[in-house]
């Protein structure tokens, strides 16, 4: 049986522990994403997270009803980490590509918590925020809600394939990473044009361009759609 989180109010009633740290389910996040990016997936643990602490570990089942539940405080860490600050300009593809960097940039800054959680939903209160701005960005260019939940749905899924894919090519041990990003240069560069006609003829573009996220370039592709049902709706409703 889980067991039960304690109120937050009850929470703020604790004593230091033995460390002197006043525990708090912010503190426990924060110390868990430096635990992940220090050690990787395989270094948080219960066990070192109260080491981390000075904390018992069962004390931290007053937050958290167990792993999963971390995981997605961690979720929601990273996405209220991509909207602090944020403000609307009031144009909708500038807003929503300025959303998408930030998301993608706060993931990559964490790369082991990206790949730990990027696939998750936690319905917590950061994430729950940055839906309502997507959508609301997207319903204040004048789509039809059905084209804004399908551009909200690519641009989310996108955005968050992109942080994943870029952020494990980072949570990479520094030697594999280095070997992949030498390829490009040590195998692509040499294929000659007599077998390969069309990496020969673009190889020196692939080579400035393989090893950089590509999610730039995605995101404003799916702005161009975004754009052009944007313009189909205006034309079957001049008046909207």
């Amino acid at each position: 049986m889980a067991k039960e989180v304690v109120p937050e109010a009850a929470r703020k009633r604790r004593k230091p522990t033995k460390a002197g740290v006043v525990l708090s389910e912010q503190l426990i996040v924060e110390t868990a994403m430096r635990l992940l990016q220090q050690s990787g997936r395989e270094g948080l643990t219960v066990r070192r997270l109260g080491a981390a602490l000075g904390a018992d570990p069962s004390s931290l089942y007053r937050y958290f009803r167990g792993a999963d539940d971390l995981t997605l405080a961690i979720a929601d860490e990273l996405i209220g980490r991509a909207m602090r600050g944020w403000e609307a300009t009031g144009d909708w593809r500038a807003d929503l590509r300025e959303l998408g960097m930030r998301i993608h940039s706060a993931y990559l800054a964490h790369p082991q918590a990206a790949v730990l959680t990027a696939s998750r939903v936690s319905g917590r209160a950061n994430e729950i925020d940055a839906d309502e701005v997507i959508l609301g960005v997207l319903r204040s260019a004048g789509l039809p809600d059905r084209e804004v939940v399908r551009i909200y749905h690519a641009f989310i899924d996108q955005t968050l394939a992109f942080a994943v894919l870029d952020a494990a090519g980072l949570a990479l041990p520094p030697a594999a990473r280095a070997a992949d990003e030498a390829v490009w240069h040590a195998t692509y560069a040499r294929l000659p044009a007599e077998t390969h006609p069309n990496i020969a003829a673009t190889v020196p573009l692939l080579v400035a361009r393989m090893n950089n996220s590509a999610y730039p370039t995605a995101l404003d592709m799916l702005l161009d759609n975004a754009a052009a049902a944007i313009a189909r709706a205006r034309a079957a409703d001049p008046g909207a």
